[in-house]
């Protein structure tokens, strides 16, 4: 087993992306504050219209926007939404908006030669 440090991740490769976490509940608070503080420039938050997370994203000043918003504008998309609100969110609002290119689960795992 290779046990991975900070030393070993290289920081600059995601800090001039665009970078959308889909959903704000314990992980997508994490993940998107995390790369906050990592100086990641450009982190939103995709959330539904009228979702009571909007307003703990904003108070830790991290923008905003509707999921398909999201796709259209990110070059990563993170999916951290509930497991069984994925397969709907991401065929409804996600798919048809990725831009061509863009990181998500899907796409990862199909283009992956691992």
């Amino acid at each position: 087993m290779r046990v991975y440090y900070d030393r070993d991740a290289d920081l600059n490769l995601i800090k001039s992306k665009k970078v959308a976490v889909i959903g704000y509940g314990s992980q997508g608070f994490a993940h998107a504050n995390n790369l906050k503080d990592s100086g990641v420039k450009d982190v939103v938050v995709g959330l539904r219209p009228g979702s009571a997370s909007a307003a703990k994203a904003e108070a830790a000043k991290i923008k905003v926007m509707d999921p398909a918003e999201c796709a259209r504008w990110a070059d990563v998309v993170m999916i951290l939404t509930p497991d069984e609100l994925q397969r709907q969110l991401y065929s409804e609002h996600l798919v048809k908006n990725l831009k061509q290119g863009a990181a998500d689960r899907k796409s990862t795992r199909l283009n992956s030669s691992h």
